[in-house]
């Protein structure tokens, strides 16, 4: 592994790490609460990090080496991605702690591996949408294939439960757009907020992102009318314009309500641990 692979790959790792010790967290694993989770804390997050870490090169390279169309590549970072799966539970015990965040990684770091037969780090904010242009494009087929039989599966996951009740496609869908929520919503605000303590900036993104995401744990957890209540609450968080331990002291009070909702935002957070991915790669902290 060359240098700028090493780049590549420990900015995946740390987008894990980040997101996970960004604290406080409402509903969320972070160093001070477990949120609306029982069965995680902060330790199993680490363990998670560290089982998943040797699939982020096998990711990466496969893209860097791979010479026919992007959507060829879905399924040979599906298998891996399978493989890492697989690592990830046996370090947790069954516990599902970055299942969605592995599927992504997969995805992005396949297309980074695309992105640089022909570029070089650091990236600028042109190179990180033709990433997600190339991530759109290893996916084009993944709606159509997964959700194709869906209805006639006895044994659904959580996805295909919401997907044939409410339509809604999750991360899959977002990985077959391109990932809107990280082109369009978060990176554009890191960007542009870039000038801000690293834990600050990070918070205030988290909850700009809650604020404009359809959560697919949220829905998952409580339904529509839930989802709707959340981005409603962080709206009112994300104008309010408080100062940094203002928000603090808010972040911390909206974590006991939604650990008391049983309402967990894992979709954005895992849509964090991207976007600092990405704001790694292009030097913005």
């Amino acid at each position: 592994m060359n240098n700028q692979q090493l780049l590549v790959v420990t900015a995946a790792q740390k987008g894990l790490f980040y997101e996970v010790a960004l604290s406080p967290k409402p509903g969320l694993v972070d160093r001070l609460t477990n949120g609306a989770h029982n069965d995680m804390d902060f330790y199993l997050f680490i363990d998670s990090i560290l089982a998943l870490t040797p699939y982020f090169s096998q990711y990466l390279n496969a893209g860097l080496t791979h010479k026919t169309a992007p959507a060829t590549l879905f399924p040979i970072l599906r298998e891996l991605g399978q493989q890492a799966e697989n690592a990830m539970f046996a370090a947790t015990k069954g516990v599902n702690t970055h299942k969605g965040a592995n599927f992504s990684f997969a995805v992005l770091l396949g297309a980074t591996g695309l992105h640089l037969q022909k570029n070089q780090l650091p990236l600028t904010a042109a190179d990180s949408k033709n990433i997600l242009t190339l991530s759109q494009a290893i996916t084009q087929d993944l709606l159509k294939n997964d959700f194709k039989n869906v209805a006639a599966k006895k044994n659904l996951t959580h996805g295909e439960k919401l997907y044939l009740a409410k339509g809604a496609t999750g991360i899959r869908g977002q990985a077959a757009a391109g990932y809107p929520a990280l082109g369009k919503v978060l990176l554009p605000y890191l960007r542009q907020n870039r000038d801000l303590p690293r834990d600050e900036l990070l918070l205030r993104a988290l909850v700009f992102l809650m604020s404009e995401l359809e959560d697919s744990n949220i829905l998952h957890r409580g339904g529509q009318e839930a989802l709707l209540t959340l981005k409603s609450e962080m709206q009112q968080l994300h104008t309010a314009n408080l100062d940094t331990c203002e928000l603090t002291k808010q972040l911390r009070q909206y974590d006991k309500i939604l650990t008391s909702r049983n309402w967990s935002p894992g979709g954005a957070a895992d849509l964090l641990s991207l976007g600092i991915y990405f704001a790694l790669l292009e030097n913005l902290f």
